[in-house]
């Protein structure tokens, strides 16, 4: 599976649709409270995740931006 721009959001807006409908089927808390409070968070995180970790497979692959590797080998 080649992941490209498209197929990286996909898969990310899909993780976070089914994490915030299991907590709406569940029933643990209102509604509103999830739709307004965990389902902006659960996104700003996860986004923060998906860059940071973008930007370290480019680094692990050789292509840190600059041309260089820190750490050599």
């Amino acid at each position: 599976m080649e992941f490209t721009q498209g197929t990286t959001i996909g898969l990310f807006l899909l993780v976070v649709v089914v994490g915030v409908g299991g907590l709406l089927a569940s029933g643990v808390m209102a509604a509103s409270t999830i739709l307004m409070m965990v389902a902006p968070s659960v996104l700003v995180f996860g986004g923060l995740c998906l860059f940071l970790g973008v930007k370290h497979g480019e680094h692990r692959a050789g292509g840190g931006g600059d041309g260089s590797r820190q750490f050599g080998g």
